[in-house]
C-alpha cells in the first residue's frame, strides 16, 4: 500500500462544464478542508440569495467564511451597474483574502460565469491566481471557463450533462439544487 504524503504546495483547480455539481464539489472540498482544520473562504459571484448550504455552513463559521457578491437572483440578463459593482467589490475582497494568507482554501464560486457574462475580464481572475501564495489551494467554479483560465489551472474537471430532469420541467428542489 502506498503511503500518503503531505505537501505545502497549493494548486489551482477549475470545475467547469454544463453539468450539475460544480459548486457542490467545491463545497464538498470546503467541508473536507474544514475537517482537516483549514480556514476556508468561499466568495460567491452572481449569487446573493439564500441557499440551503448556507444554513449549514453558517454553523461552521469558525472555519468556513462565505461571502456573496451578487443580487437577489442569478444574473440572466446583461449586467447592470449594480451587478458590475458587486463583482468589483467581490474581486477586491477576494484579493484581500488572498494577500492576507489566512485561508488555506479559497473558492471563487461562479467566477468563470462572471467572466463570461462580462462582469470582469479574465485578466482580473488571472491576477487573483497570481496573488495566491504557494500553500493556498484555489478553486474556481462555473460554466464557460475561459481558455486562459484553463491554461493557468493545475487541475480542470469538466462536469458534463448526460441527462437532467430539468429538461422534463423539474424545477430546482430545496436540499438538492437549492
Amino acid at each position: 500500500m502506498e503511503e500518503c504524503s503531505e505537501s505545502d504546495t497549493g494548486f489551482v483547480q477549475v470545475y467547469t462544464g454544463d453539468g450539475k455539481g460544480k459548486t457542490t464539489a467545491a463545497l464538498g472540498l470546503a467541508l473536507r478542508a474544514a475537517g482537516a482544520g483549514w480556514n476556508v473562504f468561499v466568495g460567491q459571484f452572481l449569487k446573493g440569495m439564500s441557499y440551503s448550504e448556507l444554513t449549514i455552513l453558517g454553523r461552521l463559521s469558525d472555519r468556513i467564511t462565505v461571502r456573496q457578491f451578487g443580487g437577489s437572483c442569478f444574473l440572466k440578463h446583461s449586467p447592470e451597474h449594480a451587478d458590475l459593482e458587486n463583482a468589483e467589490k467581490g474581486l477586491a475582497e477576494c484579493k484581500e483574502i488572498l494577500l492576507a494568507g489566512n485561508h488555506q482554501l479559497v473558492i471563487l464560486d461562479e467566477a468563470s460565469v462572471a467572466v463570461a457574462l462580462g462582469l470582469f475580464p479574465v485578466e482580473a481572475l488571472l491576477a487573483l491566481i497570481a496573488l495566491r501564495s504557494d500553500p493556498t489551494e484555489l478553486v474556481i467554479t462555473g460554466r464557460w471557463a475561459h481558455p486562459q483560465l484553463i491554461d493557468a489551472a493545475d487541475l480542470v474537471t469538466e462536469m458534463r450533462e448526460v441527462k437532467h430532469y430539468y429538461r422534463q420541467g423539474v424545477l430546482a428542489r430545496t436540499g438538492i439544487e437549492k
